[in-house]
């Protein structure tokens, strides 16, 4: 389960598009907005992307370099995205961090913070994004490794990113966690994945009225998504399902979101306009309403 981190600073290939990396999702996500107008409310700072090789992540890593951050990634597998993003972040005028490896694993987390710091100097913004998903039919189809994996993967790892990154954070840090309209509204063939996004927005309210983290000015709030066509779409239920082909037509606004449409979302929570914000979850979900 565990991986190597490897730390990765070369320049990206020649002429990689960010396109091709996504040529076999149809339609396309789109990580950019033309209409996004940077304002540079992330100068300076450094932050910390888990699961930003694509989709979401990748999106708020995009969005946060063209705020001024230097942006350090966490993913998986997908060596070619990753270098993507990076590359994008470097275009930008912006330092970029890749580190490959199972967010599940402690030492990982620890390794990876360290070696953010011992590049960087610091850490300002940790956003926990990184997550999987399996959908079963029955709860009698999900093994207990299938449990254990979602759940170590999903929130085992925020606790270990966290422990890591604590000692580093500076005053009037951010934590910005990834929890799902399903932590509200429940999926049927996501047992476990929406018991882990429920854990998520609990851990959330909890850490931030933690006392050593109210005292050092340390805020934590979370980004609830709704259905956002990123890649895990299609490759948790197949190109041609009917699930994939419909995805997002049952909110009221009628369509998915794009990964762009979250970025600004994250950069709020990261930034300092939100500074008397702490324990909440940002709802981005097409107009659903859920209550909570």
């Amino acid at each position: 389960m565990t991986q190597t981190a490897t730390l990765e600073t070369q320049a990206p290939k020649a002429g990689y598009a960010m396109d091709d990396v996504r040529a076999n999702v149809d339609p396309r996500p789109q990580l950019e907005s033309e209409d996004y107008r940077p304002a540079g409310k992330l100068e300076g700072k450094a932050a910390l992307v888990t699961g930003g090789d694509s989709g979401i992540g990748a999106a708020a890593a995009i969005a946060f370099a063209k705020e001024g951050a230097d942006v350090a990634l966490v993913y998986y597998s997908s060596d070619d995205d990753a270098q993507a993003v990076t590359g994008r972040i470097r275009s930008l005028g912006r330092r970029a961090l890749v580190f490959k490896g199972d967010v599940g694993d402690e030492e990982f987390c620890r390794r990876t913070v360290g070696g953010i710091v011992d590049a960087w100097g610091r850490l300002d913004v940790l956003v926990n994004n990184a997550g999987e998903q399996t959908p079963q039919q029955s709860i009698l189809d999900i093994t207990q490794a299938q449990l254990v994996r979602t759940f170590q993967t999903n929130i085992f790892s925020m606790f270990f990113l966290v422990k890591a990154a604590l000692p580093h954070l500076p005053e009037g840090g951010a934590i910005v966690n990834t929890t799902s309209v399903t932590a509200y509204q429940g999926s049927p063939q996501l047992l476990d994945y929406s018991a882990t996004k429920g854990a998520i927005t609990a851990f959330t309210r909890s850490l931030s009225e933690n006392e050593e983290l109210v005292s050092r000015g340390i805020r934590v709030n979370a980004v609830a998504p709704g259905p956002i066509w990123t890649p895990l779409n299609p490759a948790s239920y197949g190109t041609d399902s009917s699930k994939v082909r419909h995805f997002g037509e049952g909110v009221p606004m009628g369509r998915p979101g794009q990964p762009y449409e979250l970025a600004p979302a994250y950069v709020f929570l990261a930034c300092d306009d939100s500074s008397y914000i702490s324990g909440q979850v940002i709802h981005v979900n097409g107009g659903t309403v859920v209550n909570g």
